[in-house]
């Protein structure tokens, strides 16, 4: 998979992004009692992980990549 330096940098900017973004949430859900507030939060931090596990992929993909030439 090839991938664009613009394009990796944008999706590791999302998943630095998502976690203080929990983080937001997570303070909002405890001081207003939202409903489903765990769920909610932790659905952000899953997707916060799934999305850091790719940056780590597509990081080693690109330092393989670069090696071979």
């Amino acid at each position: 998979m090839k991938l664009s330096n613009k394009t990796y940098d944008t999706i590791k900017f999302i998943a630095l992004l998502i976690a203080p973004i929990a983080t937001f949430v997570a303070a909002l859900v405890d001081i207003w009692g939202i409903p489903y507030g765990s769920q909610i939060v932790a659905t952000i931090s899953a997707l916060d992980v799934f999305v850091g596990a790719l940056v780590v992929v597509l990081k080693t993909i690109y330092d393989k990549n670069k090696e071979v030439k």
